[in-house]
């Protein structure tokens, strides 16, 4: 176990005049688990490859407890990282690659068979040590690759979307195994994922990143609830976040086609931060709204998913989203009543899609 401390790392590949990670700061407790999510490009792999030595760091220090490992070879930073495509030797039975990185430090035979041994009562992989990876479901391997970082008792656990070659039931069955890995071990522990589900299932803290930049650093209900910008708020939840963008006057948003009258706390906030007269952005989850009275909604279109029913339509000639707890009576051309909870709403600013606190 060990703490892990990211101090303005920068990475810039030669000839690009991009930079892949700007800015990067963290500090990671001891037993923490962290997950890196965004879209695809946004920097995240690099920052894990950067923790593991595998990139180098173009700026910027890292420290593994206390140990500055900014420039130290990969295989002196006592990490282990689990890679998307497993990485199985095929030619090897499971207890052989399970074992491999112990074999290559000379451990004594019993000490490899007991830890070999104790990853795979973990993992349920007992049954499967004789057989060779390809008599394996990709579940299986993926738990492998997993048993195979847990032998080497690193100080740091890297996974670098572990998960993403698996179908929807078996991550899902898989994110707990982790999660409930991560509790018995009490390893500190790195992950890499686009799938925002993950990252709001498995973190304690999460890091989200776009365009090479962290947008935020928060719990999954801080980043859920609390979202910075626009950004946050629109990749975190699913569905995401809708935004009605307008002009705030006299406690009411004057939007496309709508005329939304604001609560006195919320009012309140846009005129102390000085957004009278001004454009901003409205922002309010689909769960946060409800039957009401406030806003004439438009069904446009409905989704009954069981335990909810998500309801398509139009506040105005602004395209939102609602979602009603149930199997819903509303059908397709209908005009509902809809209100909000002035609670739960963000306000953003129009022009650099920052929260207005």
């Amino acid at each position: 176990m060990a703490t892990v401390s990211l101090q303005h790392i920068e990475k810039q590949y030669k000839g690009n005049p991009r930079k892949s990670v700007i800015d990067f700061n963290i500090e990671i407790q001891d037993g923490e688990f962290i997950v890196l999510v965004g879209p695809s490009g946004c920097g995240k792999s690099t920052t894990l490859r950067m923790i593991a030595g595998l990139e180098d760091i173009t700026s910027g220090e890292l420290f593994i407890d206390d140990k500055n490992c900014t420039h130290l070879a990969a295989k002196d930073r006592d990490i282990a990282m689990v890679f998307q495509n497993y990485a199985l030797y095929g030619h090897m039975t499971i207890y052989q690659n399970m074992a491999f990185s112990l074999t290559l430090r000379k451990e004594k035979a019993e000490v490899i068979h007991e830890k070999v041994m104790e990853a795979a009562k973990i993992l349920g992989l007992v049954e499967q040590l004789n057989k060779k990876p390809s008599q394996l479901s990709g579940g299986q391997r993926q738990r492998v690759a997993v048993g195979r970082a847990i032998v080497r008792s690193p100080k740091v656990f890297l996974f670098d979307e572990p998960l993403s070659n698996l179908d929807a039931q078996l991550r899902s069955s898989l994110r707990r195994e982790l999660k409930l890995l991560h509790h018995r071990l009490g390893s500190t522990m790195i992950y890499v994922t686009h799938d925002q589900t993950e990252a709001l299932t498995l973190a304690d803290r999460i890091v989200v990143m776009s365009e090479a930049v962290v947008k935020q650093i928060g719990t999954s209900i801080e980043v859920y609830r609390d979202p910075d910008n626009i950004f946050v708020a629109s990749f975190m939840g699913t569905p995401p976040m809708n935004f009605i963008r307008g002009h705030f006057e006299k406690g009411v948003l004057h939007a496309n086609g709508i005329d939304i009258k604001l609560s006195e706390n919320n009012v309140e906030l846009l005129n102390k931060a000085g957004y009278e007269g001004k454009e901003i952005v409205f922002g309010v989850r689909p769960e946060h709204f409800k039957l009401g009275k406030r806003l004439k909604f438009n069904v446009e279109h409905v989704e009954r998913l069981g335990a909810y029913s998500l309801l398509h339509g139009k506040l105005g000639e602004e395209a939102v989203i609602v979602k009603l707890q149930g199997w819903t009576d509303v059908e397709i051309g209908q005009t509902i009543d809809v209100d909000y909870d002035a609670k739960l709403v963000c306000f953003f600013d129009a022009e650099t899609e920052n929260r207005i606190r």
